[in-house]
């Protein structure tokens, strides 16, 4: 057995391992509706809470090594709020990044707070939690379903005080994880005019199994949503109770993957602007439902270009050079004149920065940006005019560049291939 622990926002995070599974302690905020101010409108209680996963598992060669052992309070405390959750029968996708987090430096959020099962009663046997995990920095995500098992009750049980359920004799909450939807990914970039997959699915104890299972994704964009896709299904048999619906002409799902594997991930080709937005992934088994969002970006990566190919100046006055950077997107595009002499190690930003045009946009969305600069005739000639554009697309800044020319070595190779020219008119001529 390998136990470790490391501490987070002041409580404890705790794995104890062996035989390949962990007990993993989280800090957590248990949150409910409360009253505001006067009695007038709603506000949110927020408690500490703690929960307890049991046999989450981890991957054989996980090394553990600082070691110790979360032990439940020795006198049981009916005004802490301790979850103790089972998640053998189910497991949590990717849960393996909760091992070190806090080590890691990246902030787990947890909340937690009551649920109604759709078309419930209300009652308190057994009861329900919604928990929401997500990891800062990771691509972790899930939104779990717990409920209530049950506890033998006899004049020493003790009832927690808050909730008003049952304890077990070590002072926890016993729960199981019922049901689970996760995401791998918080936020995805895609190609304009691309494909993209959006990741979400989920996972339930094996007693709903044979339940129906509808997926609905919809995107929200601006305060304004539509629905993208939806399907309904039956896992005990996918391919003959399947209806789909793609309200969004490209929009796509595998529905064997749904049954076999819980993927409800969708697919959407040929990317737009107008795809750009907030995707939510909403599954609902029996009773449960319970959901993940994803952020879709839609990049496109500048065109650049300068409006000469060799620039020779001018004795009496500057030399208008553009640059042009063409159908981008997002907006947010930033351009920069600089300037290396063949002397120079590393270019310098240009003294005069020019002008920039007003953006323009296409009938695709996308953007074009124009900046014009001055080059005065006193620049050195082999001197690399360079303008280079940053854009959240791309991964460095682009530059193109262009040489300035001698004017009076450009003036005399004219004039030398003029009199070439002429020496050989006349030989022709005369013979």
């Amino acid at each position: 057995m390998m136990i470790t622990e490391v501490v987070l926002f002041g409580y404890f995070m705790t794995c104890v391992c062996a035989d390949g599974v962990a007990d993993v302690v989280l800090s957590c905020t248990l949150v409910e509706d409360g009253v505001g101010h006067h009695g007038m409108g709603a506000a949110f209680t927020r408690t500490p809470a703690t929960l307890v996963f049991r046999d989450v598992e981890v991957a054989p060669e996980e090394s553990l090594d600082t070691l110790t052992q979360f032990v439940p309070p020795s006198v049981p405390d009916p005004d802490l709020i301790l979850f103790e959750s089972q998640v053998s029968s189910v497991g949590i996708p990717g849960a393996d990044v909760l091992l070190h987090a806090d080590c890691n430096e990246q902030e787990v959020m947890c909340e937690i707070s009551r649920y109604a099962p759709q078309g419930s009663q209300g009652g308190s046997d057994p009861a329900y939690f919604m928990v929401s995990i997500n990891v800062e920095g990771v691509e972790f995500s899930t939104v779990l379903i717990l409920q209530t098992t049950v506890v033998e009750k006899d004049h020493t049980t003790l009832m927690q005080s808050k909730l008003g359920l049952p304890l077990s004799q070590s002072g926890c909450m016993p729960t199981e994880v019922i049901f689970l939807v996760f995401s791998h990914v918080k936020s995805v970039d895609a190609p304009l005019r691309g494909d993209v997959l959006l990741n979400c699915g989920f996972k339930q104890h094996e007693k709903l199994s044979s339940l129906d299972v509808v997926i609905e994704w919809r995107m929200q964009h601006r305060g304004k949503g539509n629905k993208v896709f939806d399907m309904k299904t039956r896992l005990d048999d996918a391919e003959g109770n399947t209806v789909v619906h793609a309200e969004r002409t490209g929009s796509s799902m595998d529905a064997s993957r749904v049954a076999g594997e819980g993927n409800v991930s969708v697919t959407l080709d040929n990317v737009q602007v107008s795809d750009e937005g907030s995707y939510i992934c909403t599954v609902t088994s029996g009773l449960f439902h319970a959901q993940q969002v994803i952020q879709l970006r839609v990049i496109q990566l500048p065109q650049v270009s300068l409006s000469e190919e060799k620039l020779v100046l001018k004795k009496e006055s500057p030399q208008t050079l553009s640059c042009h950077c063409s159908n981008y997107f997002p907006l947010d595009a930033q351009m920069e004149w600089l300037s290396m002499s063949p002397t120079d190690t590393e270019p310098a930003v240009f003294p005069d920065q020019g002008s920039l045009s007003s953006h323009r946009q296409h009938s695709d969305r996308t953007y074009s940006l124009s900046s014009h600069l001055a080059v005065p005739p006193t620049v050195p000639p082999g001197t690399k005019i360079i303008c280079r554009v940053s854009h959240p697309a791309l991964d460095a800044p682009l530059s193109v560049s262009v040489e300035v020319q001698s004017p009076e070595q450009d003036s005399y190779l004219i004039v030398l291939g003029f009199l070439i020219v002429t020496v050989i008119f006349f030989y022709n001529l005369m013979r």
